[in-house]
């Protein structure tokens, strides 16, 4: 495409559809006074409309060719390129609040996701193009088949909202999967928080790497027995059940 061949170790699909790519930027709706953040520009299909709304755009791409186009094509004092993998990027040197959009490479989708979900006091929002699954994964609510540990640590955080799929055939070249975009909102400052953010954590990934084993199984050496009862929380319950308030109330109880 454009004489770059998409490259398998990045992940790259570029997306090519006019009509989807439309769509995202109506629902990103970028503003000229906007601190925005795109990671994974490729070939820039986002990047210039983008452009075309905001003062400036820092960008994030590990594909040094592409960076080296994205130079080339468009002026450095409108925008920025950070050549360096997403995931060893710091948000905090950027303006705050900072809008975080892109089409995220899906097979480091999970750990980017948590990686920008630690700089959420920074962000106003993020808009992001993912594989569907994980889109699902992401807003699904307790009891469906989709709920889990991404689903709970994102919502810990975000407000999130599925905004529409995207089929194979927008991008070049296809993925085998569906895509989705979702908008993720930061939580208030007075959300339900637990007292220890890494406890938290920890009992989360306990209970949901078999989450439909029973609790007292799953969490064993971590929460005591006692501690169930304190967080209202019956031992034979199962991690897909519980809410992210639930969540919270064990984690505290645990301590």
């Amino acid at each position: 495409m454009q004489g770059h061949r998409a490259r398998k170790r990045f992940g790259q699909h570029f997306l090519s559809d006019g009509h989807y790519l439309a769509r995202i930027v109506a629902a990103i709706a970028p503003q000229p006074g906007d601190n925005m953040l795109e990671i994974g520009p490729g070939l820039g299909a986002l990047t210039a409309p983008l452009l075309e709304r905001l003062g400036r755009l820092h960008v994030v791409e590990i594909d040094r060719d592409l960076a080296a186009r994205l130079r080339e094509s468009f002026p450095p004092e409108r925008l920025t390129v950070h050549e360096c993998d997403a995931l060893d990027f710091d948000l905090a040197q950027l303006p705050a609040p900072l809008r975080v959009v892109g089409n995220l490479p899906y097979n480091i989708s999970s750990p980017l996701l948590f990686h920008i979900a630690g700089f959420a006091d920074r962000v106003s929002d993020c808009i992001f193009m993912l594989q569907r699954e994980v889109v699902d994964r992401m807003v699904a609510p307790p009891d469906g088949d989709d709920y889990g540990r991404l689903s709970v640590m994102l919502q810990y955080r975000f407000a999130m909202e599925k905004l529409l799929s995207v089929p194979p055939g927008a991008f070049t070249p296809p993925p085998k999967v569906d895509s989705a975009v979702v908008r993720m909102v930061p939580l208030p400052t007075d959300r339900p928080r637990a007292r220890d953010d890494q406890r938290f954590a920890a009992v989360v990934a306990a209970a949901c790497s078999q989450r439909r084993k029973m609790l007292r199984n799953t969490l064993k050496g971590i929460v005591a027995s006692g501690a169930f009862e304190q967080a209202g929380i019956a031992p034979t319950a199962r991690a897909e059940t519980l809410g992210v308030a639930q969540f919270i109330a064990l984690a505290d109880a645990a301590a």
